[in-house]
């Protein structure tokens, strides 16, 4: 049942807006999310979209058109930036939408010269009031169920987190409350987040998400994995795909469940020690990971959007 359900969506809106005539909104807050101490810069970025017909779902993707031009003169091409609000946005009025946007930073390999993202740039250095191109919203992998009973496990490193924030949001925050936004979708499943993250600084919405596993105790379940602190068992950094073969015995049981999605955001090199971890524990019921994978993609349970 959960997964037909997961294939019914026919009202996912895409390509609203296009580069020829993108959406322009404006930013009205623009927030850093890494702690004093933690590696490089992370913003928390919104912008209001009550002017236009911008709709979207959690999991979609919207595209940002940088100002300016390229080196060729022509102007910038659109990059896509997963949304980390739902769909009423995070003011609860369905005016805005967020992204969580790392600023791009790293050595040209003939140079040696830093060199910045150009629209990681252009939205980190953005002034509320400021104006932003927006096209979209793209994407159908990443959508929830419908199924307010699924079982959602969601894997991320970095600003992989931003999806699953807006997943967050609108199981728990969003029914909380006098007047719950979600009536048709009252979240009783469990939800589990595995979160890569270099320092503990860098744990990008540590507040809220702590809080939801307070309050939440029985639905959400939060794992860190923090690789500059924490060492795996054979002393080195612990990263994600350690977190997965940690608790691989727990995960394969529920991944089992025809009801249970998994998702998988952020740097795409996680993907391998992951099915490392989850085909050793399948291998011991003597199911081939690779082909039990592949099942779950045809039924629209596995979901991966990395880079």
């Amino acid at each position: 049942m959960t997964q037909v359900k997961a294939e019914a969506k026919t009202d996912v809106p895409v390509n609203i807006y296009r580069p020829k005539n993108p959406y322009v909104g404006k930013c009205v807050s623009n927030e850093e999310l890494v702690g004093e101490g933690g590696i490089g810069t992370v913003r928390h970025i919104t912008f209001d979209i009550s002017g236009g017909d911008l709709r979207y779902l959690e999991g979609q993707s919207i595209g940002i058109i940088p100002e300016g031009t390229d080196a060729n003169g022509k102007p910038h091409k659109l990059r896509l930036y997963s949304i980390g609000s739902t769909r009423h946005g995070d003011h609860c009025d369905g005016k805005t939408v967020s992204l969580c946007v790392r600023q791009l930073e790293y050595k040209h390999p003939e140079t040696g010269e830093t060199v910045y993202g150009v629209c990681s740039t252009y939205l980190n250095k953005m002034q509320v009031g400021d104006d932003v191109k927006i096209t979209g919203p793209v994407g159908k992998e990443m959508l929830l169920p419908d199924d307010p009973n699924a079982n959602v496990i969601m894997l991320a490193t970095g600003t992989g987190i931003a999806p699953f924030r807006a997943f967050l949001w609108r199981m728990f925050k969003e029914n909380a409350g006098e007047q719950p936004l979600n009536p048709d979708y009252n979240f009783k499943g469990n939800a589990w987040l595995i979160f890569g993250v270099p320092t503990s600084p860098n744990i990008l919405y540590k507040e809220e998400l702590e809080e939801l596993q307070r309050s939440y105790p029985d639905h959400f379940r939060l794992t860190y994995a923090i690789s500059r602190e924490q060492q795996n068992p054979e002393g080195g950094r612990m990263y994600i795909q350690h977190r997965v073969a940690e608790y691989a015995e727990e995960l394969w049981k529920l991944i089992q469940q025809e009801n249970t999605h998994t998702y998988i955001c952020g740097l795409k090199g996680m993907e391998g020690g992951i099915d490392e971890a989850l085909g050793a524990v399948a291998a011991k019921d003597g199911v081939d990971w690779s082909e039990y994978q592949r099942n779950m993609k045809k039924a629209h349970r596995w979901h991966v959007e990395t880079y």
